[in-house]
């Protein structure tokens, strides 16, 4: 039996989604702070799941969306392969998880970790 009605998918969850997924990305060590507010979080001891992605509505193009993702590598990984990687992933992910669509997705790399 369906009932009627609407799923909404939040810019925070969908964060969340896709930080979780920018994780199984090998390559990637952790998410680095976003903004001020995830900094301030982090300084607290808080860390929330969407850490290091900023999700936006897209102005040009209704109903999509633009990410920011911000990450810690690992060293020696071949940069331009990962970003390639992490896009292709998280538009996956956001079309078939989340049901929306990504516009554009860029990678800041903010750090590399050895070992």
């Amino acid at each position: 039996m369906r009932v009627p009605g609407r799923v909404v998918l939040t810019e925070a969850a969908l964060a969340s989604l896709l930080a979780l997924v920018a994780h199984e990305v090998p390559g990637v060590v952790g998410m680095a702070p976003a903004g001020l507010k995830d900094q301030v979080g982090r300084i607290l001891g808080r860390q929330e799941a969407g850490e290091g992605v900023v999700v936006r509505p897209d102005p040009q193009s209704p109903g999509r969306y633009q990410v920011d993702l911000y990450v810690v590598l690992a060293y020696g990984t071949r940069v331009p392969a990962l970003a390639e990687a992490l896009g292709e992933r998280l538009a996956y992910a956001a079309r078939h998880l989340g049901g929306v669509e990504l516009s554009q997705v860029r990678v800041h790399v903010v750090g590399v970790r050895c070992g």
